[in-house]
C-alpha cells in the first residue's frame, strides 16, 4: 500500500510527537532483540505478510489477539496458553477468537531461527504491529522485552475485556483501569474499521426493534444478514466496516460512527456526552475522521501505550515458552 512521499514525511513528524508522548513500561525497549535474535522481527513481519496475502481478513485477527491478551492479565500471552488437566477452563475457551494456529505457525518460523529467545507476548504485539503495516499501510517500533505468563483463567475475560454493549462512561472506566485515557479509547477503537465480527454482538440494537441511533438504510442491509435471535445465526459472520473496505485498516471507522453506520453500541456511543467528558469524545471522532494522517499517529502510540499493558520483564516472574499454546511446564 503505496503513501505519497509528501504524506510519509507528515505522518513521520506525527507520529514522532505522538510516541515522544508514549512513556515506555518498565523493562521494554526497542530492538530487544537486536543481539540476542537480529532476525527475529524480520522474521514475524515476513509470516505476518505471507498470511495476510493469503487470507487479508488475518490483520484484524492479529489486532483483536493483541488487544484481547494485553486487557486480561497484561501483554503476557496468555490468551494463547491451551486447556490443560490441572486448568480446563483458560481465557480462550470463553470466546470465539481468531488466530491461535497462526501465532504458533509464527512461533514455529521465529523457533527455527533463535531457540526459547523470542516470548510469545513480544511475537504477538509484532504480529499486530506487522498487521497494522500489510493492512493499513504505516509502520513504528514496538518495544519488546516482554515475558509469558503462567497463569490463563477464563474467569478474568469479562472482567478485563469491554462488552461490545458498553456506553460511554463504562468504556472510560474500563480504559481507565488499564491506564489508557479517552483519546486511547478513541483512537483503538478505529481497529473497527476492519475485521469480522458475528451477527449475536449486532443483534441487540437490530431486534425487536432498531436502535435510534443507527442508520435507517444501514439496519435494513444487516437485517439481511443477521436474522432474529429467535432464528438462530448468531454465528454469521459481519463485516465491522460494511461502507468500504472490510479489510483496511483506516480512520472510516470515524466516518461510520458519524453517520451511524457501526455494529456495536460502544462505537455508537462515542458521540454521547458524559458529565466528566462533556462532549469530547464526539469532537475526537471528528478530528479523526478529518484528519488520518494524525489518527495513524494517534494510533501508533495508542498500540505502543496498550503494549505495556502489566508487562512481565526481566526482573518479574516469567518464562519464554517454546511453544505458544503451553508453559514450559505444561501441568
Amino acid at each position: 500500500m503505496a503513501m505519497a512521499p509528501s504524506k510519509v514525511v507528515v505522518l513521520m513528524a506525527f507520529m514522532a510527537a505522538a510516541l515522544s508522548s508514549v512513556s515506555m513500561a518498565a523493562g521494554l525497549q526497542h530492538g530487544f532483540y537486536y543481539s540476542s535474535c537480529p532476525q527475529a522481527e524480520d522474521t514475524v513481519r515476513n509470516v505476518v505478510q505471507g498470511m495476510i496475502n493469503n487470507d487479508p481478513t488475518m490483520g484484524a485477527a492479529f489486532v483483536r489477539l493483541f488487544f484481547h491478551d494485553c486487557f486480561v492479565r497484561g501483554c503476557d500471552a496468555s490468551i494463547l496458553l491451551d486447556p490443560t488437566t490441572s486448568n480446563p477452563q483458560t481465557e480462550k475457551t470463553t470466546i470465539p477468537l481468531r488466530g491461535y494456529d497462526a501465532v504458533n505457525k509464527i512461533k514455529a518460523a521465529v523457533e527455527a531461527v533463535c531457540s526459547r529467545v523470542v516470548s510469545c507476548a513480544d511475537i504477538l504485539a509484532f504480529a499486530a504491529r506487522d498487521s497494522i503495516v500489510a493492512s493499513g499501510g504505516f509502520n513504528f517500533h514496538m518495544p519488546s522485552g516482554r515475558l509469558d505468563g503462567f497463569r490463563s483463567i477464563a474467569d478474568e475475560v469479562f472482567q478485563g475485556i469491554p462488552s461490545p454493549a458498553f456506553q460511554l462512561q463504562e468504556l472510560l472506566d474500563n480504559f481507565a483501569t488499564k491506564g489508557l485515557n479517552a483519546e486511547d479509547l478513541v483512537v483503538l477503537s478505529g481497529a473497527h474499521s476492519f475485521g469480522l465480527t458475528h451477527c449475536n454482538f449486532v443483534t441487540p440494537r437490530l431486534y425487536p426493534t432498531v436502535d435510534p441511533t443507527m442508520n435507517a438504510t444501514f439496519a435494513a442491509a444487516l437485517k439481511k444478514v443477521c436474522p432474529p435471535p429467535r432464528n438462530g445465526g448468531g454465528f454469521i459472520s459481519v463485516s465491522n466496516n460494511r461502507v468500504t473496505d472490510p479489510n483496511k485498516l483506516s480512520n472510516q471507522f470515524y466516518h461510520n460512527v458519524a453517520s451511524g453506520q457501526v455494529l456495536f453500541t460502544s462505537d455508537q456511543t462515542l458521540m454521547d456526552q458524559t458529565p466528566t467528558t462533556g462532549n469530547k469524545t464526539a469532537a475526537m471522532v471528528t478530528d479523526n475522521a478529518a484528519n488520518p494522517i494524525a489518527w495513524m499517529a494517534r494510533f501508533a502510540g495508542a498500540m505502543v501505550k496498550m503494549g505495556g499493558i502489566e508487562v512481565l520483564t526481566r526482573t518479574d516472574p516469567g518464562e519464554v515458552r517454546k511453544v505458544c499454546f503451553a508453559t514450559n511446564n505444561v501441568g
